[in-house]
């Protein structure tokens, strides 16, 4: 039987930095020789290409380009590979598989991100777990079909759908939760599956979508905004899509000139999206008086989507340019399991 083949696509980050103990600084090494750095790849029963960014980036410096270029890395090894592992620096792994999952439309192979916050060669890295039952994952298959068809994090022994995840700790090797979703695996003495969970897109051909639009912008609501300053953020030049995080449920504060400064971009046609600043929950607009404003004037609600997502999401909607209907039509959808219905 044909091995599963196993592309490693690395973006950058800690995983893809090795110490330099002479001098204690880190440096990047050389991906093609991995091996060398962690044998017990030798011991995966899969074959593994590595391929690498033009110019890997810490992830603080990821942008919606370099989101394409991994999309296209994928869409030209996708008959070749049976499954991908995304090597990715922590920060902004969540905004990443977001994006991928709704670029990556009709996706019935793994792509699975993952990444370390210690560097490959330290003593105590994690680096060495999170890659190998990353790649084992990536690798599973049954009846020659893979087990996993959508875009993951692994990281601290489970499996997460990318778009429900969000990073949580920045000193921890448990770097990432999903609040409103469970794990899709767990790895201990055993590597369980929760195969009940995982999603299925219903299209079977592959399509990237590569735009993603930038003009998107994030407002965290908090106690002292003044509606000044939310006027001067909502009317800033090119704006064509708004994510607000509110508090608790859906709520913003019952002040006049909140309401008409949304209702004023929503007029014009653009789409404002809110989502809660909890870590887990769903808004819930209309529940409470705070939000009855926003469900009346057509703001669109995010439900129990991360940030993360909803930012990707609005991102991915406008970019087809088919007005704020659309975008409101497809919010209330599951493109790629991202929100519960």
């Amino acid at each position: 039987m044909k091995k599963p083949h196993i592309l490693l696509v690395y973006t950058g980050g800690t995983i893809g930095m090795i110490r330099d103990f002479s001098s204690g600084a880190l440096r990047a090494f050389d991906f093609d020789k991995l091996l060398k750095q962690i044998p017990e790849l030798n011991l995966l029963d899969c074959t593994m290409e590595t391929i690498s960014l033009s110019e890997p980036q810490d992830s603080s410096n990821l942008s919606p380009t370099h989101w394409g270029l991994m999309a296209e890395i994928i869409e030209s090894h996708y008959a070749q590979a049976d499954g991908f592992v995304v090597l990715h620096g922590s920060d902004t792994m969540a905004y990443s598989a977001s994006a991928l999952s709704f670029m990556l439309q009709g996706l019935n192979k793994p792509v699975i991100l993952t990444g370390s916050q210690l560097p490959i060669g330290d003593l105590r890295t994690d680096a060495k777990e999170n890659l190998i039952t990353a790649i084992q994952l990536a690798a599973m298959a049954q009846d020659l079909e893979p087990q996993i068809q959508e875009v993951c994090i692994y990281f601290e022994y489970k499996l997460y759908r990318g778009n429900r995840t969000t990073k949580i700790n920045a000193e921890h090797f448990q770097a990432f939760a999903s609040f409103n979703h469970p794990p899709l695996a767990e790895s201990g003495v055993h590597l369980t599956l929760a195969k009940d969970l995982l999603w299925r897109s219903p299209h079977k051909t592959l399509k990237v979508h590569y735009q993603m639009n930038r003009s998107v912008i994030l407002i965290k609501i908090f106690p002292g905004l003044t509606a000044d300053l939310l006027k001067y953020m909502l009317n800033a030049p090119g704006i064509e899509g708004v994510v607000i995080e509110t508090f608790g449920s859906g709520n913003l504060p019952n002040i006049p000139e909140f309401l008409e400064a949304l209702q004023e971009i929503i007029v014009k046609g653009i789409p404002v999206v809110n989502v809660t600043q909890c870590s887990g929950g769903s808004v819930e607009q209309g529940l409470y008086e705070t939000s009855q404003g926003l469900k009346a004037m057509g703001v669109i609600s995010g439900g129990d989507m991360t940030t993360e997502s909803a930012l990707a999401k609005l991102m991915y909607l406008i970019s087809f340019d088919q007005g704020s209907d659309y975008v409101r039509a497809q919010f209330g959808r599951s493109l790629a399991g991202e929100i519960t219905l």
